[in-house]
Parts: structure tokens; C-alpha cells; sequence
């Protein structure tokens, strides 16, 4: 994949007996991968933080789980969260998907598990109104 924006797409989990396509939330830019889920009370499906090794939960009202992803999107390992926790550093991670505790779980992500990421297009017109 090119360069990462911030915006929306779907993160598909699983293979072709059962797929499960989840909204997904991109935090690309320096201003977003510092914001993250800081400050929100929830979140409907997840978020990608890229490029990114580490996550810490100070500040967050919620636990949540972190998937670790390297630059093919295969899942590295599956780690829930509290608030006030500093997560270890993966060193082949490139990417960190963060979502409710729990979630991971029913999609089905576990390590060695690969994932697909689809956003729309940049030159894309603007849906409409």
C-alpha cells in the first residue's frame, strides 16, 4: 500500500469459509496517531494506527485490545489493555489495529493471522448528499 492517509475503510478478518468485515478508522497522520482513541468513550469497530510499534492506554476511559501487525498485516500477537498500561514494543510491528476488549476475540484475530485493509481511493469524489 502507498502512503497512509487518516479516514475510514474496512478491515476484513478471516478467510473464505467466514469473513468478518469490520469499520474501520485510519490514524496516519502525527496530529491523529497521537490522538488515537485518547478522550472517547467507545469505539465502533477500530482503529489503525500506522505506522506504529506501541501503544500505551493512560487517559482512556475504556479497556481495550491491540492486535500488532507487520508490514504484510499478519497479526504478531493480540494483547487487552487497561486504562494506564504501556504496552511492550513489538519489533517487527508496523501497524497496531485497537478496538473494545473483547472484539479481537469474536472477529477471530489471533496471532498468524493475516487481515486485509481497504480504503477508498484518494482521487475519489465525495459521496453524495
Amino acid at each position: 500500500m502507498g502512503k497512509w492517509r487518516d479516514g475510514g475503510g474496512t478491515l476484513t478478518v478471516g478467510t473464505d469459509s467466514e469473513v468478518r468485515e469490520v469499520p474501520l478508522r485510519v490514524a496516519a497522520s502525527y496530529r491523529a496517531r497521537t490522538r488515537g482513541l485518547l478522550g472517547a468513550g467507545g469505539v465502533d469497530g477500530a482503529l489503525l494506527i500506522t505506522p506504529c510499534g506501541s501503544v500505551h492506554t493512560f487517559r482512556m476511559r475504556f479497556t481495550i485490545d491491540v492486535a500488532y501487525l507487520d508490514r504484510k498485516f499478519n497479526v504478531l500477537a493480540v494483547r487487552t489493555m487497561r486504562p494506564g498500561r504501556l504496552g511492550l514494543p513489538r519489533l517487527r510491528a508496523r501497524h497496531v489495529v485497537e478496538s473494545e476488549a473483547g472484539a479481537m476475540e469474536r472477529w477471530g484475530l489471533r496471532p498468524g493471522t493475516r487481515v486485509r485493509v481497504s480504503v477508498p481511493a484518494t482521487g475519489a469524489s465525495p459521496p453524495a448528499r
